[in-house]
């Protein structure tokens, strides 16, 4: 009883300290592209921003129980797929500078028509659908077994609370307060750490450096198709593409590249509660395991990060869904709209939480689902007809079904163990997509 309240506590808490200090939002620009005072967020302002929003209660929940599975792999493996921002950021700022482009939408619009945008728009919003469920579950498994009272009521007081002040002050508000987020999530992963190694003397760096084994069956399935996907994983995130666009290009650039190693440390790092539940025979979801071994002051620190990685998340899923709709799609540029945006996508995120969907397969399958956009951004310099992206794009969502229905050829599989699946159906997936999209291309030659 003692650790719900402080759990309820720290939610109300939190989210209401967030919601005071978040800045207003006055006009459409503050709202839908954080610029206050004319200026623009500055380079490390954008790096933790984009650290944080990605830090979600999922990616640090599936890190540990990946550093739990597989050990120092395991962490990697996830982490891998944090090269999405040195991919983004680079082709971000080379379609800026070279292309002039001052959106993905304006790239998507001007080179393949408004057919093109309104399919890419479907994938993003589903990707955006999968961010809110994915997240709250997480937070709700703190507050009791699935399907409990507790358990709902703490994802939808949780999800009305983060929409309070994102509501409040749109992209300004997620910006802002994903800086202070950043910093408490440091603090905070600085004394778990601190605790697990001092806990036990024979857990030591050595013990996780020496944690799994680099083979195919025991991680690095997961490693390699992390790193395929990183080619077209971010481009379906407008969490983090809307990022790519508000400072200038060379701030834009250095913020992306270092939120790819800081955002890929900090995955490696929370891992480690995993390999040390491993280390100690503990079983079940990693993280709540190694916080109730510890007793009451770690799990609330434990619980205390995931309330903070779930809600920069949340706050910039609203605030992207919001912006994807009044401005990329130019249905109603104003802020009453941005926000009217935000309830919806809200409301309609938190269904699934009543499907007992699974956390994992939100990044696996959509990574897998959206392998079409690799060659578009790739070769974005090139010039194709309108038909190489819907033949590439689609290629990819039929190889996202063949994976979900498990129908893959297993003579196409040349790996085993774990994930091997997913590793193969990316790679001859990304292959067929990049030919799909080339082919009209060498056919106009």
């Amino acid at each position: 009883m003692d650790v719900l309240f402080w759990q309820w506590t720290l939610v109300i808490i939190s989210s209401m300290a967030l919601f005071f200090v978040s800045p207003m939002a006055k006009n459409t620009d503050q709202f839908f592209n954080a610029v206050n005072h004319r200026k623009t967020p500055n380079s490390l302002m954008l790096m933790g921003s984009l650290v944080i929003s990605w830090i979600f209660a999922k990616s640090i929940t599936n890190a540990a129980n990946l550093g739990l599975e597989f050990g120092l792999v395991g962490g990697m493996a996830y982490a891998a797929y944090y090269l999405s921002f040195a991919v983004a950021g680079i082709i971000i700022y080379r379609m800026r500078k070279l292309g002039g482009f001052t959106s993905i939408h304006h790239f998507l619009t001007s080179r393949f028509g408004k057919g093109a945008v309104a399919l890419f728009s479907v994938l993003i919003t589903i990707r955006l659908f999968n961010e809110i469920w994915s997240n709250t579950m997480v937070i709700g498994s703190y507050f009791g077994n699935t399907g409990s009272t507790s358990y709902y009521l703490s994802i939808m007081v949780f999800t009305v609370l983060t929409l309070a002040y994102a509501l409040k002050g749109g992209l300004s508000s997620s910006i802002f307060t994903d800086g202070v987020q950043m910093v408490l999530f440091t603090v905070l992963l600085i004394i778990i750490l601190w605790n697990v190694f001092s806990a036990d003397i024979s857990f030591s760096a050595q013990t996780v450096l020496n944690s799994g084994a680099w083979s195919f069956d025991t991680g690095l399935n997961l490693l390699l198709a992390a790193v395929l996907q990183s080619f077209s994983y971010p481009f379906h995130d407008p969490v983090l593409t809307d990022r790519g666009f508000l400072s200038s290009p060379k701030v834009t650039l250095k913020s992306f590249l270092w939120a790819s190693i800081v955002g890929g440390l900090c995955i490696v790092l929370f891992s480690i509660i995993g390999i040390y539940a491993q280390h100690s025979g503990l079983t079940g979801q990693a993280a709540v395991a190694v916080g109730k071994s510890f007793g009451i002051f770690t799990l609330l620190i434990i619980n205390l990060i995931m309330i903070t990685s779930a809600a920069s998340t949340l706050d910039s899923t609203f605030s992207s869904f919001s912006k994807l709709l009044a401005v990329d799609l130019n249905l109603g540029n104003s802020i009453s709209f941005g926000r009217l945006a935000m309830i919806v996508i809200a409301i309609l995120g938190t269904i699934p939480v009543f499907l007992n969907a699974e956390i994992l397969s939100a990044t696996t399958i959509s990574g897998t689902m959206v392998i079409g956009l690799t060659p578009i951004f790739m070769f974005w310099k090139q010039q194709p007809p309108k038909m190489s992206f819907y033949l590439s794009v689609i290629s990819g969502i039929l190889f996202g079904i063949v994976l979900v229905f498990d129908v893959f050829p297993e003579s196409l599989i040349f790996s085993s163990g774990k994930y091997a699946d997913l590793l193969w159906v990316n790679f001859w997936g990304i292959l067929s997509c990049t030919i799909m999209y080339l082919l009209p291309l060498w056919i106009k030659k």
